[in-house]
């Protein structure tokens, strides 16, 4: 026994830094008692999902290899990317709510006088190797010394692309507070975050933070970093209120009827960030499609247009098979059929959801055509879930 514990440390030894640790003690103790864990994971609202590529390998792999399709999965030339400088971010904002995408989900929202930063990630890679692994298609568009003050940063889940130890290792030597879900803690603990700097939460949990409160809201996802996958940190979407505005970010989820509750609970919102992009028919029930996230858009606000969309997880690194341009074009006509207000700015270009939106399909100059279109003709408030065509090609 003594010689398997001695193996099992040696092989812990060799790992990563970046795997980050297990929950453990108290922390796991916690998590055995969540209503959203049993049978040794935390389970999903709505039922199982399919966390692996489903469908024939074969067919995924003549997908994924198919080679006029991968020259579409990258930009043919440079991202254009906003020059936003620390004075850009000083100024407050004038309607009280500033949004600025840093790219992928990354999203600093300065909002009631406070300043909370989205699942930062400002690394290279989302990788836990410096050397392999999906590379940025654009570069970081500000330092993140430059951004000055963060009163909280939040974390949607534990995946690679959401979670970038550089980056909360950078941010540990801050004053900054982190909100997170129910066992993430133990990697940022594990980096060098503090405990009393951690506010970790389940799903209808809140946390203050100055003035502004957080709620960890549900999602339909996953998680995981290492070599085995154990399920004992939880996924999540949040929703961040002030006194005069709310907000909503998806994390990583699909589409699935508790928007409607998040909705009805928490909205309507001045501003949603929606996870759209990174989709596939071979992964259906964790990632969403233009389609749905209009839909979820949607159904947060009550079931009509309202509010600002900011589509996320889109345009900074290439983890699926549609071509890198198809979220930002689909959304925009997504957006188009139902009169959904939306913004696309470029990475690190700050707008105002009650001011001037960036609007302009920047994309276009630095895409190839799309080889499908858009596959819905109309969403409508009443539409159910099942008469939309969410994968279908053109």
């Amino acid at each position: 026994m003594a010689g398997s514990r001695s193996l099992s440390s040696g092989l812990r030894a060799l790992q990563p830094e970046a795997f980050g640790a297990d929950p453990s003690g108290e922390r796991m103790a916690r998590i055995r008692r969540s209503p959203y864990f049993k049978d040794g994971v935390f389970q999903n609202p709505g039922g199982p999902s399919r966390t692996r590529p489903s469908g024939s390998p074969l067919d995924f792999a003549k997908k994924y290899f198919d080679k006029e399709d991968r020259t579409r999965r990258s930009p043919k030339g440079a991202v254009p990317v906003h020059a936003t400088t620390l004075a850009d971010l000083a100024k407050p904002p004038a309607t009280g709510l500033r949004l600025t995408w840093m790219g992928h989900s990354s999203v600093l929202a300065e909002i009631d006088g406070q300043r909370v930063l989205f699942d930062p990630v400002w690394g290279e890679r989302c990788s836990p190797f410096a050397f392999a692994g999906p590379k940025r298609l654009h570069p970081v568009p500000v330092p993140l010394a430059a951004l000055g003050p963060v009163d909280v940063v939040v974390i949607s889940h534990d995946h690679y692309d959401h979670l970038d130890m550089p980056t909360i290792k950078a941010l540990a030597g801050t004053d900054t507070l982190f909100a997170v879900p129910l066992g993430v803690g133990a990697h940022l603990e594990h980096w060098g975050v503090s405990a009393e700097r951690l506010r970790e939460l389940e799903w209808h949990e809140t946390t203050r933070v100055g003035g502004l409160t957080l709620t960890a809201t549900p999602a339909r996802h996953f998680c995981g970093r290492g070599l085995r996958n154990t399920q004992h940190t939880l996924w999540a979407s949040w929703v961040v209120a002030g006194d005069e505005h709310r907000i909503f970010h998806s994390g990583d989820t699909g589409y699935f009827e508790g928007f409607q509750d998040i909705g009805a609970d928490y909205g309507p919102f001045d501003a949603t960030m929606i996870q759209l992009g990174a989709y596939s028919e071979f992964w259906p029930d964790i990632h969403m499609t233009p389609d749905e996230g209009m839909r979820a858009h949607l159904d947060l606000q009550g079931g009509e247009p309202g509010g600002v969309l900011l589509p996320i997880h889109w345009g900074t690194f290439n983890l699926a098979p549609h071509a890198w341009a198809e979220p930002g074009e689909w959304t925009m006509d997504a957006a188009g059929a139902v009169g959904q207000a939306v913004a696309v700015p470029v990475p690190g270009e700050p707008f105002e959801p009650a001011g001037i939106l960036p609007t302009r399909p920047w994309w276009r100059d630095v895409s190839l055509p799309l080889n499908r279109k858009w596959p819905v003709p109309e969403i409508t408030p009443e539409a159910s879930r099942d008469d939309l065509d969410l994968v279908g090609e053109g």
